[in-house]
């Protein structure tokens, strides 16, 4: 996500709280694909310094408004990309591929 397109999303998030605008910057500066998001809350969290249970609070509060997305689960792991709705209507950018 280059720069301007992580200004946007910042900015579509101000009515959001700080830590909420915060996670969003972060979600929208991993990696593209699925390698990028595909870490356990635990280890996101840590990476920004977090409790993991407060960065999964945060994290249900940008579900809940529409700006992450639950793109795959394996087990009781759940992983999220930024939702179109954060993206200014553009797809996610994780891109999922058939297994079948």
């Amino acid at each position: 996500m280059s720069d301007t397109e992580l200004r946007a999303v910042i900015g579509r998030s101000k009515d959001l709280g700080p830590n909420q605008r915060l996670l969003l910057a972060f979600y929208g500066t991993l990696p593209p694909g699925e390698e990028g998001t595909q870490q356990t809350a635990q280890a996101l969290a840590a990476e920004i310094g977090w409790a993991p249970t407060f960065f999964s609070r945060v994290r249900r509060d940008l579900v809940r408004e529409g700006l992450l997305d639950e793109y795959h689960k394996f087990n009781n792991i759940k992983y999220y990309r930024l939702s179109s709705k954060a993206l200014g209507g553009r797809k996610g950018r994780a891109i999922l591929r058939s297994v079948g």
